[in-house]
């Protein structure tokens, strides 16, 4: 059995978990249901907005949700939900994570920097230590759903989050442009090498939709994400648009505002996650 199938506290349990010792032990203190990584081929696609959405309409349903902000050299989450400069507090033992006006957990590299501006300059298996101490030592509490930001492409830090955090299964996030085909292969076969579930695939920046008529404009080309997700058999969870709206609250750290109906019809598509 891979390393990735164990999600439980394998010190309470009576299997072999000894092919498991890749993944870093939950927080004692910490109960996370769900654990759902969001992830893109290449950066640039919007993976931090699909994330912070998905963690806000989740908890618009009534549950308990935290964002783990793998991102680390790329940290956007703590400014989006409006905690960035939030004071975190520690036991000496364990993190208390920041926490949104909505109640969504929050934690980023840039809340343990002095200046959220300053560059995190550190080596691969500094960055995947930071990802094991924020599962591992942050107490995160009860959660229901966790997302989690992670880097783009296939390297250091999203192998490790692959490997050490108890992943239920990935979204991918994808954009219109030629390449598309090419950057999904390549985080849909690292997610079947780690035995991850794909639970769908969602297409950022598809169109942008005119204020006085509503027509679509398809800025980058018409879509082909059909194609993509029969080739690769993914589950198809919405095609977004570029709305200057939500780019403008979430500069304001007050994503958790966002209302629209494309966003309704996004909520309908990802209920089931």
């Amino acid at each position: 059995m891979s390393s990735n199938e164990c999600n439980h506290d394998c010190g309470s349990c009576q299997e072999d978990c000894s092919e498991r010792s890749f993944l870093a032990p939950m927080n004692a203190h910490s109960h996370v249901k769900k654990v759902i990584g969001v992830v893109s081929g290449k950066g640039g696609v919007g993976k931090s907005s699909i994330t912070s959405l998905l963690a806000v309409l989740k908890q618009r349903q009534g549950y308990q949700v935290a964002v783990l902000d793998g991102d680390i050299t790329g940290p956007s989450i703590a400014k989006t939900f409006g905690v960035e400069g939030t004071q975190i507090y520690s036991n000496g033992k364990e993190i208390i994570p920041a926490v949104s006006t909505q109640g969504t957990k929050i934690m980023s590299t840039n809340l343990l920097l002095e200046n959220a501006e300053d560059p995190v300059v550190w080596r691969g298996p500094i960055l995947a230590g930071m990802i094991k101490q924020f599962w591992s030592d942050v107490q995160w509490g009860e959660v229901d759903y966790m997302f989690v930001d992670m880097p783009p492409g296939t390297g250091d830090v999203p192998l490790t989050i692959f490997q050490s955090l108890p992943l239920d299964g990935i979204v991918i996030v994808t954009s219109p442009q030629e390449l598309v085909s090419m950057i999904v292969s390549k985080a849909v076969n690292m997610a079947k090498q780690m035995n991850i579930p794909i639970l769908g695939i969602v297409e950022n920046m598809s169109y942008v939709e005119c204020p006085d008529c509503g027509h679509k404009i398809y800025v980058f080309g018409h879509s082909h994400l059909k194609d993509v997700a029969d080739k690769y058999d993914l589950n198809i969870l919405g095609q977004l648009p570029l709305d200057s709206e939500l780019t403008k609250l979430s500069d304001m750290g007050a994503i958790e505002e966002y209302q629209s109906e494309w966003l309704e019809e996004f909520d309908k598509q990802v209920k089931d996650l």
